[in-house]
């Protein structure tokens, strides 16, 4: 059994040990959280009133949601509305904004807008979307096409690049820019979802790129920036010179790739699905990064940068590792699906959607996107 489990007398000792700010919030706006009951009628609830903005306010006549992005953000609109509500996949709303997208399907299997420059994010959030929506095998054509697509593009020797070179294995927007962890993790989502095992050629041949973004030495990062930083952290990427989002304090002159929040989950979860362990030293140290770092305020190292895939990814990794209860670096219990919806019911707004009020990074002030991510967290926060 994996040691990230607790037993459920464990849990309710935590809760009585926990310092959570966030569930007072809840207790002033009369929402109870001291139940798995609770937990799951507050988070359905959340849900209903998010899922209804979205149809009702997000989405234009054609059945997209932000069609700026090409199939991006309907995409994940569409599963963030799935998850919770499977029983919609026939819904008018619903079936037009998957139309939405298979009509973006292309000769070359990838799901993306005529002239993207970001054909593996948005072929990878289709997929997602699809496979939620395959009821009946429908989709089975369209998404066997994309997973070949995906596959072709992620930089490997088809690049001209062997297994020494840093960008080897990762995945970038499709653009044929350099390769990131966030472009590599959407990848890997998609490839988890089509049924793709921790042994399969992609997924390890990833895994090499996850290793050299983490601040590890010793363990797969062989780049110049494995030793530099080393708090078992992750960046934005080692390709092309290596690059962290983390602005860096005017005089620090240390060098190195900056770890933050978003990345270090994402790599965790990565990392899982490649079939690591928490024996392996690299999911330790990402466990003691995340342990030192704990923070639902913002995006560690970034502020209130990319706040809710942050949320997102925060909620997905904690699930992947199977933990219940994560034990800070104080020595506080933090019981995070509690704390997390908390979070989450205290910023939504009135019209039952979520925005991103500290920063509008990465598309953070489009209410459409930072709705889906909160509705995609909220999944995991049932007990």
């Amino acid at each position: 059994m994996s040691r990230f489990r607790v037993t459920a007398a464990v849990l309710l000792a935590s809760l009585a040990t926990s310092a959570v700010p966030d569930l007072a919030l809840a207790a002033e706006s009369s929402i109870s959280l001291d139940s798995p009951e609770a937990i799951n009628a507050a988070v359905d609830q959340a849900a209903n009133r998010g899922i209804e903005f979205l149809k009702n306010r997000g989405q234009g006549a054609n059945g997209a949601f932000s069609p700026e992005t090409g199939v991006a953000i309907t995409s994940i609109c569409v599963r963030a509305i799935l998850d919770h509500h499977p029983g919609d996949v026939n819904s008018p709303s619903v079936k037009k904004a998957i139309d939405f997208i298979t009509e973006r399907v292309k000769p070359d299997g990838g799901i993306y807008g005529e002239g993207s420059k970001h054909r593996n994010y948005e072929t990878s959030v289709a997929i997602g979307a699809l496979v939620k929506a395959n009821k009946d095998d429908r989709f089975d054509s369209e998404l066997k096409r994309a997973e070949a697509f995906l596959k072709d593009i992620q930089w490997d020797e088809g690049e001209g690049i062997d297994a020494s070179d840093p960008a080897y294995g990762g995945a970038g927007y499709g653009s044929h820019s350099r390769p990131d962890l966030s472009n590599t993790t959407f990848m890997l989502d998609a490839l988890k979802d089509l049924g793709n095992e921790a042994d399969d050629e992609a997924v390890q041949k990833a895994l090499r790129f996850i290793s050299r973004t983490q601040n590890l030495v010793g363990h797969g990062n062989d780049t110049e920036h494995a030793d530099k930083i080393n708090d078992g952290g992750f960046y934005y990427t080692p390709a092309a010179g290596g690059q962290s989002k983390v602005v860096v304090p005017e005089g620090d002159d240390g060098g190195g790739l900056r770890s933050y929040g978003s990345m270090t989950y994402a790599g965790l979860k990565s990392m899982i699905y490649a079939g690591l362990t928490s024996d392996d030293p690299r999911v330790a140290a990402a466990m003691d990064f995340i342990q030192k770092n704990y923070s639902l305020a913002d995006n560690p190292g970034m502020g209130k940068s990319g706040l809710y895939y942050y949320y997102h990814t925060f909620a997905k990794a904690l699930d992947a590792a199977e933990i219940r209860v994560l034990t800070d670096a104080k020595g506080v219990n933090h019981n995070w699906k509690r704390e997390l919806t908390a979070t989450l019911l205290a910023a939504q707004q009135e019209d039952g959607s979520w925005v991103n009020s500290g920063s509008t990074r990465w598309m953070e002030g489009d209410r459409n996107l930072v709705t889906a991510y909160a509705l995609l967290a909220l999944k995991y926060c049932r007990e």
